[in-house]
Formats: structure tokens, C-alpha cells, sequence
């Protein structure tokens, strides 16, 4: 009777776990069906329920362990083989020597084609191929561990790191002593270049799995790369720019996979390029960063300057648009603006350049520079020369007059220096009537301004100021002995 009682009640759990089974609550049928397997230890029946609400929690492991037990308690339970083979594909036992997997399940050929698949893509690098196979191989095997490990790994190499990381937690929540998880997780962390954080997941893979190569290299790699960076930022900052540069360099040999810290490097690198005076060379190493990282801001900012530096200005403010587009900060726009600033200047004559002088020359600086290249373009100096080379010299002549008349008045120059744009003084002194007649009389005085200097190079003055309504001229007069 007291057995009979215990079947009864144990038919009763199982009725009770079959109603939660339907309402897809399955934790709570779990908890019925194992009490009726406390009641009846020797019903197969239940034991392949449970397996079954076992593999809708996700728990394969333990769902095989109860489907294999229904197969044992009773050989023609044919649920019970089934989902042994559905557990066994699940977790991705579809061996060639479990025929029982290969007989119950048939695509079991297919998941093992993909493996294959997937080993062949990673050895040539072709993570994108290995990723798709193990999806493919998911669909059926959705519970293994080593596939969703692979393609978790595939996934950071491919630098879709919030997507690995998905998968590895995932495994992480089923099996916290995973260590291949565990090295991915901390893969992704190293490649987005959280390098500490990422040693403490390494040092854990091993500590679960001590002979996983993967975890040490990446472990010995990560400390290495971190020691070398801190090297060099030590060196610059302390001015030894050409051991930084070596440093920087050597770093950027320990892995070529780590795209983040790399682009750091090359950014970190072209930076000190530029404190050597090795702009070409600093240009390129900004250029390498931004490949590695197109999102990477500091990387332009280094290199638009390096292109001011060279005064290249068009390629500094393509270079700062993107940095403005990005970030629409008040520095950002202020540099912006003085690049577009120092194009437009650089499209006008350049007078400092005519004259030869440094853009913070003194005065007499640049009045011994125009006398020296008012002499060296002067038209009686090349009266003998081809009239080709007469009319360059007489073109190159007035534009050191132009230069000196900009570059001696102290307002002309500071309105040259700010970009803005030079008008005839005629504008400011009679309007329309004085400019147009002094258009007609600019010949004249051309004429006039070419003997004058004609005159006054054959004999020793020291300087007078010619001064029309129109026009204002700096002639210097001055010795021929001097140079």
C-alpha cells in the first residue's frame, strides 16, 4: 500500500511538472519532475521529462546525464534516445565514432562539416569564414561550449569586441571555470587596450587551465607591450625624444593585432617625430594610427599640425574639419580657423619670402634685406641680359618694392600679418574720383619711379620717401658697395 501510495504521488508531481512543463515554466517543472524521481527512482518516463525541461533551461550537460539514465532504466524508451542524440549534438559530441548521435540526429554530418570548415578559416586567418560555420554549427549544437568559445575569439579578432564579450559571459554564466571564456574575455579587454584589466583575466584562464598557450602568450605579450609604452612616455617626458622614438618602435613589434594600443603607439611615436623635426616622418606615423583607428582625434590633431608646421595648410584644414565634424569644441574651432586663416594667407604674395626675411624680422632687418634684393633685380644690372631675363628681373624688382612699401609700415604689415586684405590707400584718400585717375597716372609714375632708380643707383645717398595722392613708394637709395 505505502508503495502504491508513493506512485500515486509521484504520478501526481509528474501531472503537476507536465502543467508548468505547458506553461514554459520551466524551472518550476524541474522542481516537480524531481520530486517524482525522489518518489520512483526507477521511472525512466520521468527521468526523460526532466531531461527535456533540462535542455529547455539550457542545462545540456545535465540533461544527457538524465536521457542516458531513462536509456539505461529502459532500453526501448525511444525519447530517452532521442534526446541523449539531441544532447550529444548540442554539445557538440558529433564524433565520427558516436554513431548512436550520428543514427538519432541527421544533420549531425553538417555540424562536423563546419568544424572542419571553421578550422581551415582560422588557420588562414579568415575569421569572418569561422564565424559564419560555427553559426551555422550553433543551430543545431547550440550548447557547446567549444564553438561558441571559437567563435567568440573570431569575433574579438575581428574587433567586434561587445559581441565576444556577449558570448564569452554567456559561457561564464553556464561554467565559471572555463578558461577559454575567460581568455577571451580577457582578449577583448587587451585589445581595447584595458591591458591590466586583461592580465587579471589571463593569469585566471591559466590559473583554471594551466596549460593554455593562448592565455600565457597573450598574458606575456600584454605586460610586455604595457612595460614598453610606459618606457617611452617616460623618456619623452623627461626630453629624451630619440630613446622615446626607439622605444615606441620596439613596442609596436610585440603584436600586430592589438589595433587600439598600436594606433597609441604610432600616434605617440609621430609626436615625437615632430619634437625631432621629422615631420615627413611624424606625418606618417599619425597617418598609420588613423588607419588603425579612423575615430581616433588626436591622431589628426598631431598630424594637421605637423602639416602647419610644413605649411601645408590645405591638408591641416581638411585635417581639422574632420576634427570640428567630430567634436565641435571652441579649441577645435579656434584651430580651425587659423588654419583656413593661414591658407588664405598663404594663396597671396608672400612678402616676407620676396624678401628673403623671417616673419619676426626687425626693421632694419628688413631694410637691409630690400636694399641687398632691390640691388640683386635691379634693371641696370641685367641691361646686357636676354629681354626674357630683363623682364623677369624688372617683375622680381617691383615685387621688392611692393614687399618693402607692405613691410615698413607698421599698419600695412599688421593687416598683411592678420590676413586681411590689402587695398590701394587711394580708397581711404578720395574715393572713387582719386582711384581712377591715379590708374591713368600709374604708368607715369612707373616711368618716373624706374629713372629715379636709374639716377640714384649712380650715386650715394642715404634715403628719401616718395609720396603721390595715390600712391605711397619706398625708394632706398643706397651705395653700390654694399651687400
Amino acid at each position: 500500500l505505502q508503495v502504491m501510495d508513493q506512485v500515486l504521488e509521484a504520478e501526481s508531481f509528474k501531472e503537476q511538472g507536465n502543467a508548468y512543463y505547458i506553461k514554459k515554466d520551466y524551472s518550476e517543472a524541474f522542481e516537480y519532475y524531481t520530486k517524482a524521481i525522489d518518489m520512483c527512482p526507477k521511472n525512466a518516463s520521468y527521468y526523460g521529462n526532466r531531461a527535456a525541461t533540462l535542455m529547455m533551461l539550457s542545462r545540456h550537460r545535465d540533461a544527457l546525464e538524465d536521457a542516458q539514465q531513462a536509456v539505461r532504466l529502459d532500453d526501448t524508451f525511444m525519447k530517452g534516445h532521442l534526446r541523449e542524440g539531441k544532447c550529444h549534438l548540442s554539445l557538440g559530441n558529433a564524433m565520427p565514432d558516436n554513431s548512436q548521435a550520428q543514427q538519432e540526429v541527421k544533420n549531425a554530418d553538417s555540424v562536423l562539416e563546419y568544424e572542419k570548415m571553421a578550422e581551415i578559416g582560422f588557420e588562414k586567418r579568415d575569421f569572418r569564414m569561422v564565424v559564419f560555420c560555427m553559426d551555422r554549427a550553433l543551430e543545431s549544437a547550440s550548447a557547446c561550449h567549444r564553438f561558441k568559445v571559437l567563435k567568440a575569439e573570431c569575433l574579438a579578432m575581428l574587433g567586434r569586441y561587445p559581441e565576444a564579450q556577449s558570448v564569452a559571459s554567456d559561457i561564464l554564466r553556464m561554467d565559471s571555470t572555463n578558461g577559454d571564456a575567460l581568455y577571451v574575455r580577457g582578449l577583448c579587454l587587451y585589445y581595447e587596450d584595458c591591458i591590466d584589466k586583461a592580465v587579471q583575466f589571463f593569469v585566471q584562464a591559466l590559473r583554471m587551465a594551466p596549460d593554455h598557450e593562448k592565455a600565457r602568450l597573450a598574458c606575456r605579450n600584454a605586460k610586455a607591450l604595457k612595460a614598453k609604452k610606459e618606457d617611452g612616455n617616460k623618456a619623452f617626458k623627461e626630453g629624451n625624444f630619440d630613446e622615446a622614438y626607439q622605444l615606441y618602435s620596439e613596442a609596436l613589434t610585440i603584436d600586430p593585432n592589438n589595433i587600439k594600443t598600436n594606433a597609441k603607439l604610432f600616434c605617440n611615436r609621430g609626436t615625437v617625430g615632430s619634437k625631432l623635426k621629422k615631420l615627413d616622418q611624424a606625418i606618417e606615423d599619425c597617418t598609420k594610427a588613423i588607419k588603425l583607428d579612423e575615430t581616433y582625434i588626436k591622431a589628426y590633431l598631431r598630424r594637421a599640425q605637423c602639416y602647419m608646421d610644413k605649411e601645408e595648410y590645405e591638408e591641416a584644414v581638411r585635417d581639422y574639419e574632420k576634427v570640428y565634424q567630430t567634436e565641435k569644441t571652441k579649441e577645435h574651432k579656434h584651430l580651425l580657423k587659423n588654419a583656413q586663416l593661414e591658407l588664405k594667407k598663404s594663396k597671396r604674395k608672400d612678402y616676407y619670402k620676396v624678401l628673403g626675411v623671417d616673419k619676426n624680422a626687425t626693421e632694419d632687418e628688413i631694410k637691409k634685406a630690400y636694399r641687398k634684393r632691390a640691388l640683386m633685380h635691379h634693371p641696370d644690372r641685367h641691361s646686357s641680359a636676354s629681354a626674357e631675363v630683363q623682364k623677369e628681373e624688372e617683375k622680381k624688382f617691383k615685387e621688392v618694392g611692393e614687399a618693402f612699401t607692405v613691410l615698413s609700415d607698421p599698419k600695412k604689415k599688421s593687416r598683411y600679418d592678420s590676413g586681411q586684405d590689402l587695398e590701394d590707400d587711394a580708397g581711404n584718400m578720395g574715393g572713387k574720383n582719386c582711384r581712377s585717375s591715379g590708374v591713368q597716372g600709374g604708368r607715369v609714375l612707373g616711368t618716373f619711379l624706374k629713372t629715379l632708380h636709374s639716377l640714384v643707383v649712380r650715386f650715394s645717398h642715404c634715403g628719401v620717401r616718395l609720396i603721390t595722392g595715390v600712391y605711397q613708394v619706398h625708394v632706398a637709395l643706397f651705395d653700390l658697395s654694399v651687400v
